[in-house]
Formats: structure tokens, sequence, C-alpha cells
């Protein structure tokens, strides 16, 4: 069997389909791979579940990142995942025990994700502050900033961030979603 196949495929013939398939069959993978990684940046996708549509949507839409005088709207993905394609692999990796989370249902309602809600900040706000708030940057650049157009206090705060080159989450928690409730040891 192996001999047949072994003389099979030395016939330049058949090696030419055989190469032509492999492509073929390479470019609709990659194709397909690439379009469920833009799907899974809709905001439509990342709402689709019950908790995130009823809980951090509705906050988000709250937010300047969903309505501005600019009109200019920051969806989930904008946020949350890198745009370079390795930084983005790894992201969806780790979104992926989000859905594991709401499917064995650690965060399911309000009050389950309610009571997760710091940890999960937490997580988020680590990450934005090892990669230096990369994120915001794509959006956010201090060379772009008209700081003479700010408030007197945000203009301050905002050229010592620049100067110190603090990450934007370190100031900014609470910005798209509500702040966790964090409870003190009196």
């Amino acid at each position: 069997m192996l001999k047949k196949l072994l003389a099979w495929l030395r016939r330049p013939a058949h090696t030419g389909y055989l190469l032509l398939s492999g492509m073929l069959a390479g470019i609709i993978f990659w194709g397909g791979f690439n379009t469920a990684m833009e799907y899974t940046n809709t905001l439509e996708f990342c709402v689709s579940c019950h908790e995130m549509d009823q809980l951090v949507h509705q906050e988000y839409k709250q937010s300047a990142h969903y309505s501005n005088p600019s009109g200019v709207r920051a969806i989930c993905s904008d946020c949350h995942v890198p745009r370079d394609w390795g930084r983005k692999v790894i992201r969806k990796i780790k979104a992926s025990s989000e859905v594991y989370h709401t499917l064995t249902g650690k965060i399911n309602t309000p009050e389950k994700f309610e009571a997760h809600r710091l940890e999960m900040a937490e997580r988020v706000w680590k990450e934005m502050t090892e990669n230096n708030s990369r994120e915001c940057r794509n959006c956010h650049a201090y060379d772009s900033m008209h700081f003479k157009k700010q408030t007197q206090r945000a203009q301050e705060k905002m050229e010592d961030a620049k100067n110190k080159n603090t990450p934007c989450i370190e100031c900014h928690k609470g910005i798209a979603h509500k702040k966790p409730q964090v409870e003190h040891d009196d």
C-alpha cells in the first residue's frame, strides 16, 4: 500500500495536484480562521452572552467611549484586544477562559458577575499596566493631545503622566465600566 502511494506521488502530475490541494486547503483554513478572529472582535459578538449585554454593555453605553462630541466610538476589541496578530491570538485564547466561566456558571448571573467583578477588573488593570496601556495608546497619544484645551487639572495630570510615561489605566480605572466596589477593613 505504501509502495503504491509513493509510486503515485512520484508522478509529477500527482505531486502537483497534491501541492495545489494543500495550498488551496491552507488558504481556505486561513481565510476561515481570520474571518472567525475578526467576527469575535465585533461588538455584537462581545455582548452576545447575557451577562455582558445586561451589565458591561449597559455601563459602556453610558461612557464617553460609546457616545461623545467627536462621534468616535471605541468598541470592546479596541480596548481589550491587541492589534498585532500574535498578541491578538494570545488574547483570544485567554478570552476562552471567560467563556468557560460563563458556561460553568461562575459569572452567569448579575449577582455572580458582581461577586467576581473586582477580580476580573484587577486582571485587566494588571495587564494594561504591564503593557503600558497599549490599547489606549492606539487612539490616545500624548503627542496628539492639545493640553491647552484641557481643564487646568487635566492638563497638569496629563503632562505629568506624559513626562513619567504613566499607563493610562493608573488614573482611568472605571472609564468604560463601573468601577468595582472595594471593601476596606476597618
